[in-house]
């Protein structure tokens, strides 16, 4: 009885109370769809809908997506993060064009496929533009239904991870699966949020175990604690005759594929000054000759799992040394820096501050 007076009261609120605005809500357009989705992985909303603006004003169809020069999206995405999503975004655009004519397949089977498309997305996308009856699963849903519902085992454990996959499919309204995947989503982002929920006027309150039980603020129950680390990231920002220093992250970790000055990256506070820069400089990279130095302490970055902390280091260099010229490096003037996609650790701290002045 209580799985179907949720569908019917959270349906009735859908329609009647849930007033969250969003640009792509009720959205038919798959590839916008997929685009909204892939732009709130890991990002919330009233950031996300700005670059979900700018994108499909750039893009408005997946074929200028997928022929745009890989950089110029990178310079789009930036300061958004997860650059992966964005490497994943042309991915999946260009197979779309190439495999499927620029259509977005139709079975959810191959949009699970899709590179960067997970259960969540593929959900959204099916339910949204094709009306399959499969629902979608996030940090809002999972709240919902654990707390509605008295789940207290652990969202994020294998045996968690079926009962609410098992959970979310039996009490889906198969009538309308979009309509409902919106409603539960919205539901969970304006009443049933994580921190002061409105239990006092919630419409499920008559249902909901949690309320009854006063478990409200324990569930759900996760199993894994996120471990959280500082990385400190000097960038030694190298100028001779009037061009800097850039190379594009190409391994597997944060930033990948974006760009970034001389990196010397210390798992302790480096504490640099004049002596001790001069000093690294002669020792590791063999610069013995005169050099200019200003040292600026960065402003941190917080990600997920990580903040980064750090400095800034402009050296003017007498002469390229062979230390700095390799295939790796480009030595660029101040119009190119500024055409190329950088991290928000260096947007912030250099290209959106004074400090930019200083430096180039």
């Amino acid at each position: 009885m209580g799985k179907k007076n949720f569908s019917e009261i959270l349906m009735y609120w859908h329609h009647n109370s849930n007033n969250r605005q969003m640009p792509w809500k009720g959205e038919k357009d798959p590839y916008k769809v997929w685009l909204s989705e892939v732009i709130l992985q890991q990002t919330r909303v009233e950031q996300g809908w700005a670059y979900f603006e700018k994108f499909t004003k750039q893009y408005p169809g997946i074929q200028l997506l997928a022929a745009a020069k890989d950089d110029e999206v990178f310079k789009l995405w930036e300061g958004l993060g997860y650059y992966s999503r964005c490497k994943n975004l042309l991915t999946t655009a260009r197979k779309i064009v190439a495999e499927y004519n620029g259509e977005f397949p139709r079975e959810y089977g191959k949009i699970l496929a899709l590179k960067g498309v997970g259960k969540y997305t593929a959900a959204a996308i099916s339910s949204f533009c094709f009306g399959l009856p499969y629902p979608v699963i996030d940090g809002n849903v999972l709240r919902v239904l654990a707390r509605v519902f008295g789940v207290e085992i652990a969202a994020d454990s294998p045996a968690g991870t079926k009962l609410f996959e098992k959970l979310a499919t039996d009490v889906m309204n198969g009538n309308n699966p979009g309509d409902y995947n919106q409603a539960i989503m919205d539901f969970g982002a304006t009443v049933c949020k994580p921190a002061a929920p409105l239990c006092g006027s919630c419409p499920m309150q008559k249902i909901c175990i949690a309320y009854k039980t006063g478990k409200v603020n324990l569930l759900p129950v996760k199993e894994k604690v996120l471990q959280r680390k500082t990385r400190w990231f000097s960038y030694f920002i190298f100028e001779y005759s009037g061009k800097t220093l850039v190379r594009r992250r190409t391994t597997k970790d944060i930033w990948q594929n974006l760009f970034e000055f001389y990196l010397v990256e210390t798992t302790d506070n480096p504490k640099w000054t004049g002596a001790t820069a001069q000093l690294w400089l002669s020792n590791s990279l063999a610069i013995t000759s005169k050099t200019q130095l200003a040292i600026f302490s960065a402003s941190p970055q917080q990600l997920t799992h990580q903040q980064i902390k750090g400095y800034f280091i402009k050296v003017a260099l007498a002469k390229i040394p062979a230390s700095l010229a390799g295939a790796d490096w480009q030595w660029l003037n101040g119009t190119q820096v500024a055409q190329l996609p950088f991290p928000a650790f260096i947007n912030q701290n250099v290209f959106k501050t004074g400090l930019q002045a200083q430096l180039f």
